[in-house]
C-alpha cells in the first residue's frame, strides 16, 4: 500500500485529491513541516526525508518518491484508467507536465511559500506584485476551457485547486479572475475533492485547538 507523509492544507494536499480520485487506498502519516517531526510518533521527519518537506509517497517498494510534480504524475499512471493523466505518447502529457511546474514554480514557490514562511514587507513585495500577472495566465486557460488539461480532471487540476484554496488566506481574493473562482467551485463540487479537504481542514482545526 501507498503511504503518503503529509502536512493539513499543504501542498500535500494535492496528492490527497489524486489518491482519493484515483480511488487509491494509502496510509496517511501527518508529519509537522515545522518541528520536523512525524506526529504519530514523534520521530523525526528528516528520518523520512532529508528534505523535510511535504510530500513524501512511499511505494510499494520502499522506495520515497518527493516532490509534488513527481508524485502526483505517480498517483495518476498508478491507476492510469482512473485518467487523471494523459497516456504516454500523448501531447497533453507534455501540457500535463507544463501546468504542473508551473504552479509548483510561479504559484507555490514564488508566492505561497515566501508569504506564509517570511514575514518582512521587504522579501514579499516583489511576490506580490507578480502573483496578478501570473494568476492572469490559468485564468485566460480556465475562461475558455473547463479543465487545465484535455476535457477532464488530472492531478494538475488537483494541484491548482490546492494553490488557489491557499490564496486567499495568503492575501488574494481569486474573486478578480471570475474564471478561477468559477474553476475552484467546479473543483471544490467533486466528491473526492471535497472529501480530501474535509479531512485536512478538520485535522488542521484539531492541531490548532
Amino acid at each position: 500500500m501507498l503511504q503518503l507523509y503529509f502536512f493539513p492544507m499543504a501542498c500535500s494536499l494535492s496528492s490527497r485529491i489524486a489518491l482519493m480520485e484515483a480511488g487509491i487506498e494509502a496510509q496517511y502519516h501527518l508529519a509537522h513541516i515545522w518541528t520536523k517531526q512525524i506526529v504519530d510518533d514523534g520521530s523525526d521527519f528528516l528520518g523520512v526525508s532529508p528534505k523535510g518537506a511535504v510530500p513524501v509517497l512511499v511505494l510499494e517498494n520502499g522506495e520515497r518518491l518527493t516532490e509534488s510534480a513527481a508524485v502526483l504524475q505517480y498517483i495518476a499512471d498508478v491507476k492510469p484508467t482512473a485518467g487523471l493523466a494523459p497516456a504516454f505518447g500523448d501531447p497533453d502529457r507534455y501540457r500535463l507536465q507544463e501546468w504542473l511546474s508551473f504552479v509548483g514554480a510561479e504559484i507555490h514557490k514564488a508566492f505561497l511559500f515566501p508569504t506564509f514562511w517570511y514575514k518582512d514587507d521587504g522579501s514579499l513585495a516583489k511576490p506580490r506584485v507578480r502573483i496578478t500577472q501570473t494568476l492572469s495566465v490559468p485564468s485566460a486557460r480556465l475562461a475558455e476551457h473547463e479543465f487545465l488539461v484535455g476535457d477532464s480532471f488530472t492531478v494538475a487540476d488537483a494541484h491548482l485547486t490546492w494553490a488557489l484554496l491557499l490564496l486567499r488566506p495568503a492575501g488574494v481574493d481569486i474573486a478578480q479572475w471570475p474564471s478561477l473562482s468559477a474553476y475552484l467551485g467546479r473543483m471544490q463540487a467533486r466528491p473526492a475533492v471535497r472529501e480530501a479537504i474535509a479531512t485536512e481542514m478538520a485535522l488542521r482545526k484539531a492541531m490548532a485547538a
